[in-house]
């Protein structure tokens, strides 16, 4: 019998470090690091996320036959150096490819750093490592691990490899490429930079963003159709005399390993918008009308790739992924606007779903192996007995009750009922940037109020931030105009007009809401919670959002600890056990 084979895939050297291990072709492991150096968005090298995955196998790094890095930095070098002769020479730009020489370093030297992160000696390491280019690896975390046999694929993202847009056909176990876009035309940095305009600085601030374009009216859309022109080609370029990235460069620091993105909006923006909005200034009219006209744009180039590469390849399947592809609002308008009738989108498309990509284009494209895993959990991370959880209550002197299982969901279920916010912790932590049943916050979604006591007494965050309805699978044709299962809270869809007063607390401002549907198969004690709730109250949908407060979803039970005790909630369920203040 053949010796078992591992892969280590990883997102290292930027933002959204992360780590996954496949066993055999098989997912069984992946950690963001973030989730356990908690500062968000950890950049650097996965050290914590890669020593989790070979402790989960049981195995060291000398059992590792290949690592898989979702980053090529000699990619398309050529063209990276030849731009920046082309360009007038200025500090920003020689920094910029300075910048390219040290990641290059620093993947050149990826089993130094391994070795010391490990204590092991680096000559005793002598696992192969394999460069994947950044958008292949995308689109293998789309592709790879979706349940298609043959599938157009796309991804779209702020830049990687001096690509920001590939698109291509996904058949078994190959995936061709048909076209791409090249820096320095890209969407990802087209909305980051408009993000930054409207007072949002921080590294992966785009969501609130999409947030807030609920409330105003798209009437700039015509001023974002001068800074992103749709081509014949089925893509696009941007004016990029709007923006600083062609010019000068990106700037990006790693800062106590959180990642910055320098400014990237030009004052030319600044002529055709007014003046941007300072970080924690008031949000006014202008500004919900201009973050509305950005996703407007936004999705008018997105639809206009999708619909292309369609054109192209005539698939019914699509298979998506790339940093843009966070943005649920474009992805639930995927049906409606395009003519795909399957539509596959991992859990974590952005940088960090890249380590996954990474591994499997090794493990099939370049290996030649046969496909033989579909990810349909997201539950790969990190667990903790009920003899762990005791111990820590103990030593914290909290009062508990451990519970069987039915009883525990029908206690939970009254709590949440009466109005009670209850912290959830169960299982393997959710790979990926959003909660989904295991490391959650829930609530009543009848509720009116119920938005505004988890923005200011838990979350702690902006008032117009909404949160996502968990429903279960069945009962999604009753209360969205859509019917197609979202199991990784990737879309958002229209809730019907005569379902919104039911579910206030999680029905956006436009009619819709950002949905996780929940079926028995991956996450049976969550189901049976919602179904309970559904039994009491009538509504088959649970209020769920993030296990956190201004930081990474946690990880550990002390954590979750933590953030129970210093919030508003009132109830906390970790495995069997169930603790009130």
């Amino acid at each position: 019998m053949a010796e078992t084979e591992y892969i280590l895939g990883i997102n290292a050297y930027h933002g959204d470090s992360s780590a996954c291990l496949l066993k055999d072709g098989k997912l069984i492991a992946a950690l963001e690091e973030e989730r356990i150096r908690r500062i968000k968005h950890w950049a650097g090298l996965p050290t914590e996320a890669i020593k989790f995955c070979l402790n989960y196998a049981g195995i060291g790094i000398k059992d590792v036959d290949y690592i898989a890095v979702n980053r090529n930095p000699l990619a398309r070098f050529h063209k990276k150096v030849f731009r920046v002769i082309l360009k007038k020479p200025n500090f920003s730009l020689i920094n910029f490819i300075k910048e390219r020489f040290k990641n290059l370093k620093k993947i050149r030297g990826l089993k130094t750093d391994l070795a010391k992160s490990l204590n092991v000696p680096e000559n005793e390491i002598k696992v192969k490592i394999v460069n994947v280019e950044h958008h292949r690896a995308h689109l293998a975390s789309g592709f790879f691990v979706s349940p298609f046999d043959e599938a157009a694929v796309v991804s779209v993202d702020g830049m990687g490899d001096f690509v920001s847009t590939m698109v291509g056909i996904g058949k078994k176990n190959k995936i061709k490429i048909l076209d791409l876009v090249e820096f320095p035309h890209s969407l990802g940095i087209f909305y980051t930079a408009i993000t930054q305009f409207l007072g949002f600085w921080n590294y992966g601030d785009e969501y609130k963003v999409m947030g807030l374009s609920a409330f105003g009216k798209p009437i700039y859309l015509d001023e974002m159709r001068k800074i992103v022109k749709l081509k014949k080609n089925g893509f696009f370029k941007l004016d990029t005399s709007y923006f600083l990235h062609d010019s000068q460069g990106v700037e990006m620091t790693w800062l106590n390993e959180k990642p910055t993105v320098g400014r990237l909006f030009s004052d030319k923006l600044i002529e055709l918008f007014g003046k941007p909005r300072k970080e924690g200034e008031e949000l006014n009219e202008r500004f919900e009308n201009i973050a509305v006209s950005l996703q407007a744009m936004y999705e008018e180039a997105f639809f206009h790739i999708l619909n292309n590469i369609y054109k192209k390849t005539g698939l019914k399947n699509i298979a998506l992924a790339g940093g843009c592809l966070q943005n649920s609002l474009a992805n639930g308008k995927i049906y409606k606007n395009t003519p795909f009738e399957n539509v596959f989108i991992p859990p974590a498309a952005h940088d960090a779903g890249g380590a996954i990509g990474a591994a499997f284009y090794l493990w099939n494209q370049i290996l030649g192996n046969k496909r033989d895993f579909v990810m349909t959990s997201p539950f790969l991370g990190s667990e903790y007995s009920d003899q762990e959880i005791k111990k820590l209550l103990e030593i914290k002197k909290l009062k508990y009750q451990q519970l069987e299982n039915d009883e525990l969901i029908k206690k939970a279920a009254q709590f949440l009922a009466d109005g009670k916010i209850v912290g959830w912790f169960q299982g393997r932590t959710e790979w990926g940037p959003r909660a989904l049943g295991n490391r959650s916050i829930l609530a009543n979604p009848c509720r009116s109020d119920m938005k505004e006591i988890l923005n200011t007494k838990i979350k702690k965050r902006e008032p117009f931030r909404p949160f996502a309805p968990a429903i279960l699978e069945e009962a999604v044709k009753d209360y969205f105009e859509e019917n197609y299962p979202v199991p990784f809270m990737e879309k958002v869809y229209t809730i019907k007009p005569e379902k919104r007063g039911k579910i206030p607390a999680v029905v956006h401002i436009d009619g819709t809401g950002r949905l996780q549907t929940v079926s028995g198969k991956e996450n049976i004690l969550y189901y049976k919670l919602i179904k309970e709730f559904g039994r009491l109250t009538g509504v088959p949908i649970l209020l769920n959002t993030s296990f956190n407060e201004n930081e990474p979803i946690v990880n550990k039970p002390e954590e979750a600890i933590d953030c129970f005790l210093r919030t508003g909630m009132d109830v906390i369920v970790m495995g069997n056990f169930l603790i009130r203040k």
